[in-house]
């Protein structure tokens, strides 16, 4: 389902970063460990489709994704791939319904499990709530149900637990494991939290870039 192989990116002439071979199945879970300056978040951009390698190939449910371009490109991003950022990306004068619509809307999807996927999250209370009142903890969890809204293939995100304790860690990487396996989806979370190898047996280790 998820074939990367052969990747290189560099960002200058002296700083190049080889992305490790990674193949997974729907279902498959991926931790990708390493501390701060190592790559995770580089690999994690360029799986995503939003930073394009230099060479090699990721191959997407059948689809090279380093060859989409564009309005192509974006399409297929939100359709097939949902990213948590580490930082909640959704816009606060909306309410909470309203940023899992702007999703759907852009690849043209209904959202019809938007109200169900907020019941899973906890959060259906919040549906009609500004994004700008909801808690930190609030907003986390309305960033996965975006990430989630157009049923991905594979579920990205970036260092989820960073900013919360043990308890809180631990139910958002629950939560993200259970809506991965509800939606089939393959599970990457990249993270200098050694606590999430508790949960994820898959690892993969970062050294630095070179």
């Amino acid at each position: 389902m998820l074939s990367v192989k052969n990747i290189q990116f560099q960002y200058n002439p002296d700083l190049k970063f080889q992305v490790p071979d990674i193949s997974m199945s729907a279902g498959d879970e991926l931790l990708i460990l390493g501390k701060s300056g190592s790559g995770k978040t580089t690999i994690l951009n360029i799986l995503g489709g939003l930073l394009k390698p230099q060479s090699g190939e990721i191959l997407l449910n059948n689809t090279k994704l380093n060859l989409l371009k564009g309005a192509e490109l974006d399409k297929f991003r939100g359709k097939n791939i949902g990213i948590v950022f580490q930082k909640p990306h959704i816009l606060a004068p909306l309410t909470v319904e309203e940023n899992l619509k702007l999703a759907n809307f852009f690849v043209g999807e209904k959202g019809d499990q938007n109200l169900n996927l907020l019941k899973e999250l906890g959060i259906f209370d919040k549906r009609k709530a500004k994004v700008n009142t909801l808690s930190e903890g609030e907003a986390q969890r309305v960033s996965i149900a975006r990430a989630l809204a157009n049923h991905p293939k594979l579920i990205l995100a970036d260092e989820p637990t960073a900013s919360l304790d043990d308890e809180n860690a631990q139910a958002v990487i629950r939560l993200l494991q259970e809506q991965a396996k509800k939606h089939n989806a393959a599970l990457i979370i990249v993270t200098h939290d050694q606590r999430v190898k508790d949960h994820i047996s898959n690892h993969l280790i970062m050294g630095g870039l070179s």
